[in-house]
């Protein structure tokens, strides 16, 4: 009983920054800190702050980068993560802990050296910069799916070579059928730090047409810091899809992370 009553207390203290968002984005500008309910519900500030606010052209531009990034990682990830697990080869383990290692160094770190080689590669002001490192693998996801892929029974893929069936067919037909729910964990990790990333796109992108959700939400907070309550309507239309795709896919994603961790 206690251990319900904490959960559901922890719940509401976590959602309860979306609740004030989504309400305050119904109050009328004068109630905006004075209120906790609304007086009446403006449903102005929604019409007016889509209209102010280009979600549709920066919409388009999240959904680009966010595809781009989940296809490149779960295809280069699951590739070098099958090389590591499943392909017997001298110094695996050795280059293994060399990627580990590099998830040690921040981001700040490395930032100026690859901002002057996307500078070099004449990459500036376009999404390049933001989608082809993710079809260069990325340390986490690597370690995550090499964890599921050590849990795949050794007879499995011993059978399918028996059978004639190349690595590539067996990373294929055998092992990505049973690797879903992992798989769709990186993806949703992936796409939930894409639509989030605010540094990245603030880095490489300079066209205002090109920007995605996150970096257009902030220049349309320094445009209409004033008007609150457009400002809550669109944070609210932005926050509302993570919310949704995490609600139906939960179920898929701690399956994925806890089948993940069964063998080290």
């Amino acid at each position: 009983m206690f251990v319900y009553g904490g959960l559901v207390f922890l719940s509401a203290l976590f959602f309860a920054p979306f609740v004030w968002l989504a309400m305050t984005s119904f109050k009328p500008e004068n109630e905006t800190f004075s209120r906790v309910l609304p007086s009446r519900l403006v449903w102005e500030n929604y019409a007016k702050g889509l209209v102010h606010f280009p979600f549709a052209l920066y919409l388009r531009n999240t959904l680009v980068l966010c595809s781009a990034n989940v296809i490149g990682s779960v295809v280069s990830c699951s590739l070098v993560a099958y090389g590591l697990a499943r392909i017997p080869w001298g110094g695996r383990n050795v280059l293994f802990g060399l990627l580990l290692s590099t998830m040690m160094l921040p981001a700040q770190v490395t930032m100026v050296p690859m901002f002057a080689v996307f500078k070099w590669l004449g990459w500036i002001d376009t999404f390049l910069p933001l989608t082809v490192p993710a079809f260069l693998g990325n340390a986490f996801f690597v370690f995550l799916l090499r964890q599921f892929f050590l849990t795949i029974p050794g007879e499995l893929t011993d059978a399918a070579r028996l059978d004639g069936c190349t690595e590539f067919d067996i990373y294929r037909r055998v092992v990505l059928p049973l690797a879903t729910p992992s798989l769709a964990t990186v993806a949703l990790f992936v796409f939930l730090n894409t639509w989030n990333d605010f540094m990245g796109p603030l880095v490489y992108l300079y066209d205002d047409t090109k920007f995605p959700l996150s970096l257009g939400l902030a220049m349309f907070t320094s445009q209409y810091g004033s008007f609150w309550g457009q400002l809550m309507a669109v944070s609210t239309v932005m926050t509302l899809p993570i919310l949704v795709l995490f609600f139906f896919t939960q179920r898929t994603f701690i399956q994925g992370i806890t089948m993940s961790g069964i063998k080290g």
